[in-house]
């Protein structure tokens, strides 16, 4: 199996693939159409990005069977142009959650004790003991977290450390499918993102990107926070509506710590522009969130374990494009002989009928003499032609039709 990495990956990774049995190509400075002729020139058959944009043309391009994205988030491949080729689209959930609660806490604590302006005057030659002595301290103060994914659980965990009231507001708790009561740190939870921001002293966002939570922190959640309160975004820029921010940093005093910006560089390096920075409230880091060594080990090995499943088992860990619901309606079961040509024939038959087959499973019983296939149908096979099905094989021992 040939792996094409398309950006910076641990030595211990690599190390990992090739261990696996894997023909790796590395080549970690590939992007646009340089990485789309590697793709079709190279006849990869998985492709590993971190940050790297991977678009239909790419997906097109060559033989591609499986994406993994070496991280959490996947906004910046085209999964639905994946799907419709069905490429498998993978990531390596959780595995950078610490560093990135440490980054956001660590912006916090910046906050709280303007660690950033400290350091620049005494690099200037100035003391000012008088001005900075002046802090308002975390003991007792309410955070509030927008998301409780992996992430927002660390974080939790530390605000809990340092004496914070935890309050919450998240799609698992709002669904009612699990409760904040069972969870191992105290908090309360919010009805609305809104909700949370109106009490708390401190928010800080820890969602996935989506259609859903595309804009979601708008002025509407903004403006319900206090005059001078902290402002936390380690996730994703495009969650947050940046005017209404802007505004409100403007007019409401918010102190604020990003480490995602709307307009980032594509390169490691290069020119930077977000007017945003400039804002004297505002300290920023440079998108650097699960940029530990411990975090990018813990995601090498991840990915090298989904690559491995796939070329040993064809199981793909962590698939993120795989339909939660198909269009299925009904199940036939067909118990038969475990002898070639039983499934081909039922098979032949339901294309006849114009039954499209959405899933097949095919169990074998003890002693490899029989098994059932469970084989899930967009529709119901009219009756004639479950019977020519019946009478048309002597292994096919019966076959009933379920509705799903």
């Amino acid at each position: 199996m040939r792996v094409l990495v398309a950006d910076k990956f641990e030595k211990s990774g690599l190390d990992g693939l090739k261990a696996a049995g894997c023909d790796v190509v590395y080549e970690p400075d590939l992007r646009d159409e340089g990485l789309t002729t590697a793709i079709r020139e190279s006849g990869a058959d998985v492709l590993v990005v971190r940050s790297t944009t991977v678009t239909a043309p790419m997906l097109e391009a060559g033989a591609l069977s499986l994406v993994v994205r070496a991280g959490a988030g996947y906004n910046t491949i085209d999964v639905a142009t994946a799907s419709r080729r069905g490429i498998y689209v993978s990531n390596c959930p959780g595995k950078n959650a610490i560093a990135v609660a440490e980054l956001a806490f660590a912006l916090l604590l910046a906050l709280d004790r303007r660690v950033p302006d400290n350091v620049a005057e005494l690099r200037a030659g100035t003391w000012n003991k008088k001005e900075y002595s002046k802090a308002r301290g975390l003991f007792g103060r309410t955070l509030g977290l927008l998301g409780y994914g992996n992430i927002g659980q660390e974080m939790a965990k530390r605000a809990h450390a340092f004496g914070m009231p935890i309050v919450v507001w998240s799609r698992r708790f709002a669904s009612g499918k699990e409760r904040v009561e069972d969870e191992p740190i105290p908090m309360t939870p919010a009805r609305s993102p809104a909700e949370v921001a109106e009490r708390s002293d401190v928010l800080s966002v820890h969602l996935a990107l989506n259609a859903d939570t595309r804009g979601l922190v708008n002025a509407a959640v903004l403006e319900k926070l206090r005059p001078g309160s902290y402002f936390i975004n380690t996730a994703r820029a495009e969650v947050i509506d940046q005017a209404a921010l802007e505004k409100a940093i403007r007019e409401r005093g918010l102190r604020v710590g990003l480490d995602v910006f709307a307009a980032e560089p594509t390169d490691p390096t290069g020119v930077f522009a977000d007017a945003i920075v400039l804002l004297k409230s505002v300290y920023g880091t440079h998108h650097i969130g699960a940029s530990t060594d411990q975090a990018q080990d813990a995601i090498a090995a991840e990915t090298v374990r989904i690559i491995t499943s796939y070329k040993d088992t064809g199981k793909v860990p962590n698939v993120v494009n795989l339909a939660k619901k198909t269009p299925a309606t009904h199940m036939l079961v067909v118990r038969h002989r475990d002898c070639p040509g039983v499934l081909a024939h039922v098979f032949d038959h339901l294309r006849a009928g114009n039954i499209n087959v959405q899933e097949t499973e095919n169990v074998i019983f003890e002693g490899a003499q029989a098994a059932v296939a469970r084989i899930n149908l967009d529709g119901a096979p009219p009756d004639t032609l479950l019977e020519r099905i019946q009478a048309g094989s002597s292994d096919i021992l019966d076959l009933h039709l379920v509705t799903i």
